[in-house]
Parts: C-alpha cells; structure tokens; sequence
C-alpha cells in the first residue's frame, strides 16, 4: 500500500510539473507575439519629418518597400543594408556603379532615370519612392499618386558648393526615413577610415601630396569629350582628402562639379599627374586620341604620368562609391589592380 500511494505522489509531482512547464511555454509565447504587435504598431506611428527639394515633409510608417528612380540612392539604400523593390536604369547600373554588392532577382527595373515607367512603378506597390528634382519633377504629381515621394536636390546652387557634404546629407536623410540612423554613423565612419587607409599606402610608396587633374572622358557626338572635376566635386574632395592637390580650377562654380571640354584644355596642366576614368569599349585616349598631336605631346603623357581607372569608378555615389573611388585612385597611382 505504501508504495501505491508514493507512486500516486510521484505521478500528481509530474502532472503539476507539466502543466506549469505548459504555462511558462505559453506565456513566453504570448511574449512574443505581443512583443511583435508592439513593433508593427510602433512602425505604423512612427513619423519623420525631413526637408527635401520641395521643402519639409512628413513621412509617415517605416518604408520597406522603396522604388528608387536614381543611382546613387539605390546604392545607399544598399549601404543601409536594404535593397530597394525597384531601380531605374537597372540594366546599366552596374557598368557604373559597382560596391561589390549586386541586386537580387527580386529587384525589378522600372524604366530608365529620365523616364521612369509609372506603372511598373505602380504594380510595386512601393511605400516610398526616392527621385530628384532636376529629372522628376515634371512627374512628381504622378509619382505622389502612386506612394509618398521624396525628392532630393543634388545639383541646386546650394549643394553644388559642397557635393561631399551634400551626399552625406542626403544619406543620412535617407537613413532618417528608414529607421537606420546607427547603421548610417557606421558607415560613414568606415568612409573616412578608408581614406585613412589609402592615405596611408600613398605614403607608404612617397606619392603622398600628387598634384592631379582627373576626368571621366567619352564619346559624344563622335567628339571625345572631357569632364575635368573642380575641387567642390565629391572626386576632387575624396582625393584632396587623402592629401592630394587639385590643379584644376574653374572661374565660375560648377554645379556637377566638373567642366565638360576637350583635349586641348589639357595643355594647361602639363606638370600635374594625369587620372582618367573611362568605359574600355570608349577610351577615348587608346581610340580617337591615339596619336593625336595634342595628346600626345603633352608632358604628361611622354612622361608616363597618365592612370586609367576603371569604368566604374561612380563619381556621383554615395559613401560605398566614395571608398571605392578612393581605392581605385590609390590603385591607379602605385600601378596596382
């Protein structure tokens, strides 16, 4: 008899510790779940107001689902560690701009930067949509009708004094938006060590303090054409960050950073060192330019002072391009891949 009603206290011990173990387990649940609907409520009130190319404006919600009808917002969505739903101009994207991180599948292209296609943008479904004023203006009604917009200024008169500041404004607005503050002061902290670093390897091999003048050159209506960068450029600022000095100079402030001329502009900074960024099915200095007299006998160029970069050296980019930028000079100018 003893031992039946030990066996029975042993068995109610059990059963009351399974059925507190149950509780635990659907409590811890619960937790969860409410923990869940707190996040998505807080996502859904939370609010940011920021101050685009038309003024300030509210954002309402956190966007996930963001069509970006520009380059360089697309890559510091990427930098965020997000991935827009759609991208304009997909298809050529990464001819010039390559950050070493690709687009997945589900990325789809919704027309061209000028052109955008409304309704490939529609069938997104999209909770936000980034353009800039200069192209998308003219549709910018459109554009609201289909998800909130925000439209950045990257060439007005005020942006153009500074375009490496402006890009980091404009990034942290965007960062702003996408609840990604922290993430973004990380970022551009991983930049300036960069240039730190790239610094450091010019110094390294006693090319610390190169005088420059640099370009992006292509065709254009059968004319090779040059883009010399002026100093407020993000090029220019980048390299002048690493201790080198730009011999170009403008007499007026240009507000893409860069003057558009040809070969003969070059006579000019015979003593700088010469940094050229082109497309290798368009290099104008190996095609049309060969020799030519004027490129050819300029001092640079009989001194082999010249140093092709590659085509996608984005010059316009955020952040990840500027690292990117900074390593392909320092690449360019110790001769190295």
């Amino acid at each position: 008899m003893k031992k039946f009603w030990l066996f029975a206290l042993m068995l109610g011990l059990v059963v009351l510790a399974a059925c507190g173990g149950g509780s635990e387990e659907g409590s811890e649940s619960e937790g969860t779940e409410n923990q869940e609907e707190e996040t998505t409520e807080e996502e859904e009130t939370r609010s940011v107001t920021i101050e685009d190319a038309n003024g300030e404006q509210t954002i309402e919600g956190t966007p996930k689902k963001v069509v970006v009808l520009e380059w360089t917002y697309a890559e510091n969505l990427q930098a965020l560690g997000m991935e827009p739903v759609g991208v304009a101009g997909l298809d050529q994207y990464g001819d010039w701009v390559n950050v070493g991180i690709p687009f997945s599948e589900k990325v789809e292209d919704v027309g061209t930067r000028q052109e955008p296609n409304l309704e490939a943008i529609s069938r997104l479904n999209p909770d936000l949509i980034i353009g800039v004023d200069f192209r998308h203006n003219a549709i910018k009604e459109d554009l609201e009708s289909i998800a909130p917009t925000v439209m950045f200024a990257p060439y007005s008169e005020e942006a153009a004094q500074d375009q490496f500041q402006n890009m980091k404004d404009e990034f942290n607005t965007m960062a702003k938006i996408v609840d990604k503050e922290d993430k973004a002061e990380q970022v551009l902290s991983d930049m300036e060590n960069t240039f730190k670093e790239q610094q450091a390897r010019l110094e390294e091999a006693g090319k610390d303090g190169m005088n420059y003048v640099i370009t992006q050159a292509f065709t254009m209506q059968d004319t090779p054409t040059l883009r010399l960068f002026t100093d407020n450029s993000m090029v220019a600022q980048i390299m002048n960050s690493m201790g080198m000095k730009n011999d170009y100079e403008s007499e007026k402030l240009e507000v893409y950073g860069y003057t558009e001329t040809t070969v003969e502009a070059l006579q000019n900074y015979q003593d700088s060192n010469f940094f050229y960024i082109v497309q290798e099915e368009d290099n104008i200095f190996k095609n049309q330019l060969a020799g030519n007299p004027v490129w050819e006998n300029l001092a640079f160029v009989k001194e082999d002072r010249t140093y092709q970069m590659p085509g996608d050296a984005w010059t316009f980019g955020g952040p990840l391009s500027a690292e990117v930028l900074a390593e392909q000079v320092v690449n360019a100018a110790l001769e190295e891949k």
